[in-house]
């Protein structure tokens, strides 16, 4: 009489805040009480209020059998309060689930359709696959049922069945098929088994097929926008397997994308042509191109009208579908697709920065480049302690705004804030995206898009200059195989590296950026201000000024800024590099045999050796193999230098030329030069043949085991242990002691930002540095200086080159000086010998002229014969395949069995499905039980006819009865009036005796030939009887024509 209902509890929660989990309890404990009573309305209550306090979390398994018992009861409330807790409680491996499976099929076959209901809307939550096998009988006669909300959810369940339980799938695939193809159907039904054919389609489409014009209608009539959507996406995995369906969905999918108002109808009509093949199959056919142009304006129109961040997201995803067969309808999309890029959601950003990379050309790369570069360049950083303002996420939360009371709470909702004009923070993973992109996009088909060097070359530069920092790595690794996946400077490394190698006439412009990096004095200026951003690239760098070492401007300050103290403090693999370029730079400032061996020059020679020998004399220590290899290497040809320049005397003081050292001038530069490095292409070392007499197993000494004991022996000999102090002392830090310039961060908050307002505006100034824009300013100036029609925006004079028309004009236009009308040439135009070319060219400055592209010659891969695709090469941009991840059911449940499920009605069962193990293992067994049943038919045959020989060898018969056939028996007329009736004899061939019958005589109807003759099932012939004057005996013969007698 005082038990709590759930609107009590629910209140009693509300009223005690803070001390839940007490009052909780206590509900718990008087939940149990209750339903332990008789009382079925009581136990009912508490059910509610135990399923009520589940979905917070709290267990209600021990309450199990207690909802067997409420779930018995007669009553329509009870019931449902039964199934429900039985959906939110039960689990496939619950206890008292198998005595639940007789409660379940009383249900499932009740006359009321409500109480049917409940049964088909917890089977799929609770169904194991045990319960499968045997609940099928009873749900497959609900297909049939006259309300159509039961058939329906009866879809439904045997789809979970299937799931669970592939088998019975079989049987009720007819059933659901003969549901589907009857057209008085009603629409939910068909609805729910179209959903349920498109999620079996994807498994095995095949099988499916047959559907297809019925499917095809019901797309066509149209009416429900949810299965439409699901008859695209089933018609998307059909199109690949009976192609002339595409002809066939054309027409009535281009009008659903011209008519329908439903985005999401609209994007699955456009995911469907892409997926299906069908925008691919059209592709160069006038419809074909009229398809994706209505596809490509579309998805525009979800991007720009509708505003919705995520029409914007799945419209990104259509774009990169169809930008791999339609690239240029794409590329006319660039400024939407590019605003997408400064989207406050990262996600979107990503998906533009995908699309972008795909949609490239030699047109739209300088702005597309140019967008990415001053996003970089004016973003701020984002790091995981920041709590931007500019965090979409952040801006449209949904928070209550009225009082916890009001009932209206979730609609009144927080105004959107308005956007920060501020560029969204960028984290340093999508910096390092960004940034990789660029150079794929550069990079593709080995430079295919650039058509300025230059321009890329400072590209570069300045993507050096905006790298985020990586981890910090230590400047003696011992790994060579160091992951540097997060390190973009290596990559923008080996990009300068290959533009040098490959791109001859702007060699010397790369040679000038790697020694700007290089240089020490420019490190704060070319690297960024804080972190190690970039500093990968030093390896590239380093290896640039030393192989080209002859272009370099200054080589003093490179030699130097080599041997500085901070380069001890960089990685391995680069100091290694470093090494390297050392004596490479030498013999570029010593090699000239031209200039006298002055004192002078030896002075200075000497100097620079010295130098070089007191850097290289620490490392030949250096716990890095490779570093310490080369160290001692050229840390004995530089003392081999040394004592030949001292060696060597110098020339007089008359201006006699003296000739220098030849270690000097030839033997130490022909270490470095000969045949030019060119790039080889990936497999060409393979295909490289292997010489006939190369032996490997030879040593080269064959005392080399002693000589290296005796090698070991000395070294520890020796007083000092310089080996052991290198290896056991901390190594010092070099330190620069020159104070480094930093910009405040209030200086660099308060520097102007300008936002162009598209990407159009995007020019140089906005993602180019004032260093870079003002050397390229001066070298086009330079570049342009004889061309007349070049206007100098910051000359005084105007152009560059002055004609006499112009000097004329010009000084008559300085201090109002008059013109001097005779000083102006006359020339002698002769219209005979000209030809009309020469005249057009004449005139064509008037018109606006286009600039000639620079041709550029791009050296490709040396490789021996046919050139072959290496994926390891890092160089090489592959194209990205899609994974394909494991999908699984919303249920969560493996559906991976439904792939093996041949659902063919034609005879054999495992036509066109793979056999599992234990198919096989059956299939075996009847084999060999039908082989061993035959053997023993054929043993018995043969002894029964061994046992015939022997009889009749002896003399003896014997009649082997066999089994009458039925002859049927014709009445005929004769003169006597009597009957003659046919009679199958005992063996086959032999002439029944015909008896007479004393019978009323039978009347044959005239013309009807087929009643005095018939025919026996087996194809026997019967007796035929046909009128004569005279009585005749008729005999039946066996497999024969009917004989007279």
């Amino acid at each position: 009489m005082f038990e709590k209902s759930l609107y009590d509890l629910i209140r009693g929660l509300r009223t005690h805040k803070g001390t839940e989990k007490e009052y909780i309890a206590d509900s718990i404990k008087e939940c149990r009480k209750e339903i332990r009573t008789n009382d079925m309305d009581l136990k009912s209550t508490a059910l509610m209020k135990l399923t009520y306090l589940e979905m917070f979390g709290h267990d209600m398994s021990w309450a199990s059998f207690n909802v067997l018992e409420v779930m018995s009861s007669p009553k329509y409330r009870h019931k449902r309060t039964a199934y429900l807790a039985a959906v939110q409680s039960f689990r496939r491996d619950t206890e008292v689930l198998m005595l639940a499976e007789n409660q379940l099929k009383k249900d499932v076959t009740s006359p009321t359709p409500t109480v049917i209901s409940l049964p088909l809307g917890a089977i799929p939550h609770v169904i194991n696959p045990s319960m499968a096998n045997s609940l099928l009988s009873d749900l497959l006669p609900r297909l049939t049922h006259s309300h159509p909300s039961i058939r329906k959810k009866t879809v439904g369940t045997l789809y979970r069945l299937a799931l669970v339980y592939p088998e019975t799938l079989r049987p009720a695939w007819p059933k659901i098929k003969e549901r589907l193809q009857d057209v008085n159907e009603d629409p939910s039904v068909t609805a729910a088994i179209v959903n349920v054919v498109c999620e079996l389609g994807w498994r095995r489409p095949q099988d499916f097929l047959p559907l297809a014009p019925r499917l095809f209608d019901l797309l066509v009539e149209g009416g429900n926008n949810w299965m439409a959507i699901k008859l695209i996406k089933l018609f998307a995995t059909l199109t690949p397997l009976e192609p002339r369906l595409i002809k066939k969905l054309l027409p009535p999918l281009t009008k659903i994308i011209r008519e329908t108002s439903a985005m999401s109808l609209l994007y699955e009509c456009i995911n469907g042509i892409i997926q299906g093949g069908i925008l691919e199959a059209v592709e160069g056919t006038a419809d074909g191109e009229e398809v994706a142009k209505l596809c490509v304006g579309k998805l525009r129109g979800m991007m720009v009208i509708e505003g919705d961040a995520n029409l914007k997201y799945v419209a990104l995803l259509a774009f990169d579908k169809i930008v791999r067969s339609h690239s240029h309808l794409v590329s006319q999309q660039q400024d939407v697709i590019l605003e997408c890029i400064d989207d406050p959601d990262i996600s979107i950003r990503m998906r533009a920065l995908d699309l972008v990379v795909g949609m490239v050309n030699s047109e739209n790369l300088t702005a597309i480049v140019g967008r990415l570069m001053r996003q970089l360049r004016n973003a701020p950083v984002a790091s995981s302690t920041d709590d931007s303002p500019n965090d979409r996420g952040r801006r449209t939360g949904i928070t209550p705004y009225a009082e916890s009371d009001d009932s209206d709470a979730e609609e009144s909702l927080r105004p959107h804030e308005q956007k920060s004009n501020h560029p969204p923070p960028l984290p340093e993973d999508y910096r390092i995206n960004v940034i990789r992109r660029i150079l794929e996009m550069c990079s593709r088909d080995t430079y295919a898009n650039i058509t300025d060097f230059e321009w890329y070359i400072d590209v570069l530069v300045q993507l050096v200059r905006v790298s985020p920092a990586t981890k910090s790595t230590s400047a003696v690794e011992y790994d060579e195989d160091t992951d540097y996946s997060g390190d973009v400077g290596r990559g923008i490394g080996r990009e300068l590296q290959n533009v040098a190698v490959r791109v001859k006439s702007v060699r010397s412009e790369a040679v000038d950026a790697a020694q700007s990096l290089v240089l020490v004095d420019r490190r704060d200026q070319m690297f960024p201000s804080s972190g190690n951003g970039g500093q990968g690239v030093l390896e590239y760098a380093g290896w640039l000024v030393g192989e080209y070492a002859t272009y370099l401007t200054s080589p003093e300050g490179v030699m130097t800024s080599i041997m500085h103290p901070l380069s001890l403090n960089l990685s391995s693999r680069t100091l290694a590099v470093y090494l390297q370029s050392v004596p490479k730079v030498f013999a570029s400032m010593s090699g000239n045999d031209q200039v006298s061996w002055t004192p002078e020059r030896k002075t200075l020679m000497t100097l620079l050796m010295a130098r070089i020998i007191h850097f290289l004399e620490p490392l030949s220590t250096h716990p890095s193999l490779e570093v310490q290899e080369r160290a001692v290497e050229y840390l004995e040809l530089m003392r081999l230098a040394a004592e030949a320049a001292s060696g060597t005397a110098t020339g007089g003081s008359h201006g006699d030329f003296t000739d220098p050292p030849l270690l000097l001038t030839q033997a130490i530069p022909a270490l470095f030069s000969g045949a030019e490095l060119n790039p080889v292409a990936p497999g060409a070392q393979r295909k490289v043949p292997i010489p006939e007499d190369l032996d490997l197993d030879t040593p080269i000494n064959p005392n080399l085991h002693s000589l290296l004991a005796n090698a070991e022996l000395e070294a520890f000999e020796t007083d000092e242990d310089d080996v052991y102090a290198a290896y056991s002392e901390p190594i010092t830090s070099y330190t620069s002691h020159e104070p480094a310039h930093s910009v405040s961060a209030s200086e660099r908050l308060d520097a102007p930002t300008k936002e162009p307002s598209s990407y159009q505006n995007a020019v140089e100034e906005e993602y180019l540095d004032p260093d870079i824009i003002a050397r390229r300013k001066a070298e086009r100036r330079e570049r342009y200086k004889d061309d007349p029609f070049y206007i100098d925006p910051e000359g005084d004079r105007g152009s560059g080159a002055v004609t006499p028309l112009g000097r004329i004009v010009r000084e008559g236009n300085v201090g109002n000086v008059e013109a001097d009308i005779d000083a102006i040439p006359i020339m002698d135009l002769d219209l005979e010998n000209r030809g009309g070319d020469d005249i057009m060219r004449a005139r064509s400055p008037r018109s606006p002229r286009r600039a000639a592209v620079r041709r550029v010659e791009i050296i490709g891969d040396e490789t021996l014969g046919p050139r072959e695709v290496d994926n390891a090469r890092e160089d090489i941009v592959q194209p990205r395949l899609d994974r394909a991840k494991g999908k699984k059911s919303l249920l969560e449940v493996d559906s991976s069995g439904l792939g093996s499920l041949s659902l063919d009605d034609a005879g054999d069962d495992n036509a066109g499905r793979r056999l599992t193990k234990l198919d096989i293992e059956r299939k075996e067994q009847e084999e060999a039980e039908m082989k061993k049943a035959l053997q023993e038919v054929e043993r018995l045959r043969l002894e029964m006819q061994r046992a015939s020989e022997r009889l009749e060898a002896r003399g003896e018969t014997t009649v082997v009865r066999k089994k009458k056939k039925k002859v049927r028996k014709v009445e005929v007329e004769d003169d006597g009036g009597g009957e003659v009736v046919g009679v199958e004899g005992e063996k086959e061939g032999e002439a029944a005796p015909l008896k007479k019958k004393k019978k009323k005589k039978a009347k044959v109807p005239d013309g009807d030939e087929d009643a005095a003759a018939g025919k026996h099932d087996d194809g026997d012939v019967m007796a035929v009887a046909k009128k004569k004057k005279k009585k005749r005996r008729l005999v039946a013969l066996d497999e024969g024509a009917p004989a007279e007698m």
